[in-house]
């Protein structure tokens, strides 16, 4: 939840320009975060690292009275000197306070008097402030209000560290859940990295520990476009993530073990599967949404597991300053983001004198910066240049991550990534009479998923019929796969056939699924690690029509390849020729391969396997358009566009397509490609083999043909290749 369903003129991000109303605008929206509690709720203290509500209005009330009212007022009458022992929180220089873990213990003065506290302080500032203040009022000032500012997302996060300690799951703000939105598929920018300067300059307001601006040297690196989502993290507690070692820092590791870490804080396993506690109470964990409430340990150990690390500050700023900020998403307002820097002092840094000096030098040690804001930091408040700082065990701030990678040498950047190959088949499909698109851009995540719900149905007889056949044959499979060797899976899916082969033949020593889609590969591999402990796995993200080398893991073994689910049939006869013969290329002499294909038959069995009564399938054909939404940043209107299913006879195929309602005009990267009504966009083909056509193929493919197997009606095949 945003705290910020506020009215614009109560944030502080509105430019109101006049000092007074500036002040009233931030004290305002205090009050109004602490509204929704009770007197109770504000006098609470949950823990030693959180403060009372109470505490944190009287505190900045403190603030307010010590640094401008008392020295810049003539005449200022504090309201209670006793106030300055009970709200001093670290200033030294300023005398002793009630220690912090004691804050709690503040049943006196009561929420009322804090408030009066703070009416007496504003109407003193009133008359501070209708004037024209001093350059030294004015600076003291603005760091005032950035001081109430952290406070407010201090507020917010104290609550809800709070409210989860009750068995009621109380709610401080009940809010409608949001809507779940689709997640993007991850994609990392580059930056080319070289002598760049971060820090705040001169002029506008920046905490101390901002400045002074200087260089820094960058290598090539590079940065996700997004947040890690909580879906991600829930792959990673899946994959045994909180259970493995070889992921964490020692401490981390000591951490997990004396807390019984199992997942971020405020999640909850339920019957149902895993709830979260929010500002708005209890929820189920909305898998597109970033993962928040994650230690420096946590995010360090998912990266480890993930291939990536952690950006440090400098790479993260760097990157905030490019132009439309690099192309990333998510940089502000949603999770404060770890980096790999220790808090230090900048070069140059020199701590202020007096009682403000303290601010923030005396926190360097023992902490980690964070970058970007989250939800319930108030608008306006961070920066590029902003750092924010944590010990790296803390976990109740709204704190995320975001992957980074080192990148390459711009000279070495001319390799083609997976993304301009999207780009240039879905072009060239749309810019060809008749349009097409290639089949193989259905399984991102969501195409993934609805496929899994598609083999469900009960008109789509392929997988069920395949599944009983594998296990009916496994055995068979199994005798002919050597020791030691590596099954090469074309495609990730939900490892039910693949799992077959694995408990047929032990033997295996790795596993080496090939997807384009690095969420569907990430969730094969992570739905096997943890029930095949013995089993290297080694993920390949590539087209698996293209793929040139195995991954590094397993170069070496022999390799058995699998291509199941009738997939083949995707291909026209041609293609799936020179697919298999690619294939070849990559297992290697020696190889064997396991394939599946369908046999051809009535179009009273076949159509409805592909268009189905409850419009599965039409959701998976519309599913490629939403995917050129949003990888390729184009206008699909989804609702302008139907499924349609036909069995061509003559050329052995069912074919699907996208059928244009209205005419209408496409963009893609600049490009409009233009559709009149009833124009279809042909998305797939399944080719329907006899037994003798596909071993044909295989034969012309380099293959022989050592072994096949037919199901019972509805026919379905199964072939052992060998070269």
């Amino acid at each position: 939840m945003s705290p910020d369903d506020l009215h614009a003129a109560e944030t502080v991000g509105t430019v109101i320009g006049q000092d007074l109303e500036r002040y009233r605008a931030v004290r305002r929206r205090t009050e109004t975060l602490a509204a929704p509690l009770s007197a109770e709720d504000q006098a609470a203290q949950s823990m030693p690292d959180a403060s009372p509500t109470k505490w944190h209005r009287a505190h900045t009330t403190w603030f307010f009275e010590t640094f401008l009212l008392t020295p810049y007022l003539t005449g200022y009458r504090v309201f209670d000197p006793r106030f300055g022992y009970l709200f001093n929180s670290y200033y030294e220089a300023l005398g002793p306070r009630q220690p912090r873990p004691a804050r709690g213990l503040l049943t006196r003065p009561s929420a009322a008097e804090v408030t009066a506290y703070r009416d007496h302080v504003d109407a003193a500032m009133a008359r501070l402030l209708q004037g024209a203040p001093s350059q030294s009022v004015r600076e003291r000032l603005d760091l005032g209000l950035a001081h109430e500012e952290q406070h407010q997302e201090l507020i917010l996060m104290d609550v809800l560290h709070l409210l989860a300690q009750s068995p009621l799951d109380p709610a401080y703000q009940a809010q409608a859940p949001e809507v779940r939105s689709d997640v993007e598929p991850e994609r990392f920018v580059s930056f080319e990295g070289g002598l760049t300067e971060i820090g705040a300059g001169e002029s506008g307001f920046a905490f101390d520990n901002e400045r002074p601006r200087h260089s820094v040297y960058l290598s090539p690196y590079r940065l996700s476009d997004r947040l890690v989502t909580n879906g991600e993290w829930l792959a990673f507690i899946e994959a045994g993530g909180y259970a493995r070692a070889e992921f964490w820092l020692s401490d981390g590791w000591a951490t997990v073990a004396e807390e019984g870490w199992e997942a971020p804080l405020y999640w909850r396993r339920e019957d149902e599967g895993w709830s979260v506690m929010t500002l708005a109470g209890r929820r189920p964990v909305d898998p597109a949404q970033p993962v928040t409430h994650v230690s420096y340990y946590e995010a360090m150990a998912y990266a480890a597991w993930a291939g990536r690390r952690l950006p440090t500050e400098a790479e993260w700023e760097a990157a905030a300053r490019a132009p439309g900020a690099g192309g990333l998403r998510q940089l502000q307002g949603h999770a404060w983001q770890w980096t790999s820097s220790a808090y230090a002092a900048y070069p140059g840094f020199r701590p202020g004198a007096g009682a403000l000096g303290e601010y923030n030098g005396k926190f360097m040690v023992n902490q980690m910066v964070l970058r970007g804001g989250c939800a319930a930091t108030p608008p306006g408040h961070t920066r590029a240049t902003y750092r924010n700082f944590f010990q790296p065990s803390k976990r109740w701030a709204f704190s995320g991550v975001r992957l980074a990678d080192d990148g390459v040498a711009p000279e070495a950047e001319e390799v083609e990534t997976i993304d301009d190959v999207f780009l240039k088949d879905v072009v060239a499909g749309l810019g060809a009479s008749p349009k097409t698109l290639p089949s193989k851009y259905f399984y991102d995540a969501e195409g993934s998923r609805l496929f899994e719900a598609i083999c469900d149905l009960p008109e789509y007889y392929l997988t069920r019929t395949e599944i009983a056949l594998l296990r009916e044959i496994a055995p068979d499979i199994a005798a002919r796969i050597p020791s030691d060797a590596v099954l090469v899976e074309f495609g990730s899916g939900a490892s039910v056939k693949t799992r077959i082969l694995l408990d047929a033949a032990p033997q295996l020593s790795a596993y080496a699924p090939i997807d384009i889609s690095k969420s569907a590969l990430d969730e094969a591999a992570a739905a096997l690690e943890a029930d095949y402990p013995n089993l290297r796995i080694a993920p390949l993200v590539d087209d698996f029509t293209r793929a040139l080398r195995l991954p590094e893991a397993v170069v070496g073994s022999v390799a058995v390849g699998f291509f199941p689910g009738s997939t083949i049939g995707n291909f026209p006869p041609e293609d799936a020729t020179d697919f298999l013969r690619r294939a070849g290329d990559l297992l290697g002499s020696g190889a064997t391969m396991v394939v599946g294909a369908d046999v051809a038959k009535g179009a009273d069995v076949l159509v409805p396997a592909y268009d189905d009564a409850q419009g599965v399938t039409a959701a998976f054909n519309l599913n490629v358009l939403a995917r050129i939404n949003r990888e390729l940043r184009a206008t699909f209107d989804l609702s302008a566009f139907s499924h349609r299913a036909i069995w061509n006879d003559r050329e052995s195929r069912v074919e699907m397509h996208l059928v244009s309602q209205r005419a209408q005009s496409v963009s893609i990267a600049g490009r409009v490609f233009d559709f009149a009504a009833g124009e279809a966009i042909h998305t797939e083909n399944s080719y329907k083999y006899r037994p003798e056509a596909f071993e044909a193929i295989a034969r012309l493919a380099g293959w022989s043909v050592a072994q096949r197997w037919q199901s019972a009606k509805p026919a379905f095949g199964v072939y052992v290749l060998t070269r």
